[in-house]
Parts: structure tokens; sequence; C-alpha cells
């Protein structure tokens, strides 16, 4: 049985789990450096964030970690995907594409006139399946990132 739910606090360390394991998949696992309380406060206290569960028979198989932006030429916010994972042993079901749509159901209750997220390069399987969807890539678009090292500099401090 697989149903897809927001995230409550308790949630928080399952979490970071799985944004450890999206890490490895994305061979990016040294650039984890968040914890479970950074998560708990920034996400459930501060809200900067939204979590999505996906579970399977009651046990998390998959996340959506989602947040509001805005575009200026559209004039309405947007929702942007900062990351979605299903564990590779789940992977096949219609779980993450179980997840775009209940985001897609979101951004259309709130009138986003935009659904965004980015993926690496080198991740052809789910290029594909997000073309099969529907989403176009942004070629053009170059996505820019300060850390924050790059923020202090650049702050003057």
């Amino acid at each position: 049985m697989f149903k897809i739910r927001k995230a409550v606090p308790s949630d928080a360390p399952v979490i970071f789990n799985l944004i450890k394991k999206l890490a490895v998949y994305e061979k990016l696992e040294n650039d984890v450096i968040t914890s479970v309380e950074e998560l708990q406060q920034n996400i459930f206290t501060n809200n900067f964030a939204k979590v999505l569960m996906a579970e399977e028979n009651g046990k998390p198989v998959g996340f959506a970690l989602y947040f509001y932006n805005f575009s200026t030429f559209v004039g309405k916010p947007g929702l942007y995907l900062e990351d979605l994972f299903v564990e590779p042993e789940h992977r096949g079901k219609g779980y993450g594409k179980s997840l775009l749509i209940e985001l897609a159901k979101i951004a259309e209750a709130e009138n986003c006139g935009r659904f965004e997220w980015s993926v690496l390069d080198w991740n052809t399987p789910s290029i594909e399946f997000y073309k099969a969807l529907g989403a176009k890539p942004m070629d053009e678009w170059t996505v820019f990132r300060l850390d924050k090292k790059g923020i202090s500099d650049l702050a003057g401090k």
C-alpha cells in the first residue's frame, strides 16, 4: 500500500537519511553538511521548505522537498522542487511520478505560474522521465551558485 503525506517534525531524521542517500546517488555525499536539528529548525519551525513523504506499507521510501519562489515575468509564485528521491529498490513502481503529480496539484491549488526543478546533466534516466511527463529542459539557462564562503566574500566580511 502506497501513500503520500505531508512531513511532520518527527520525520526530520528520516528526511536527513533520505537526503544522504540522494547525495550518494548524485555522487555528492561530501556536500551534505546539514544536520537533523538544522532540518527540523528550517523546515518545521522557520517553514523555509515543505516536504512530502512517500510511504509503502507505512515505511518511508522517498520524499520531495519543495519551496515557493516568485516569477517577475509571470507575476505569480512558482513551486520549486529542490529534491525528489525514491529508494532504488522502490523505483519503477510509479512513486516518483506520484510525488510529481501531488506537487503539480499543490502548484495548481496555490495558483503557481511555474513548477520547476533542476537535474544533473549526467542523470539521463531522470531527464528522460521528466521529458516523458511533458517537462521541458531550460537549456539556455545556466545555474550560478555562491556557497557560504562566497556569500561572505561578496557581502564583504
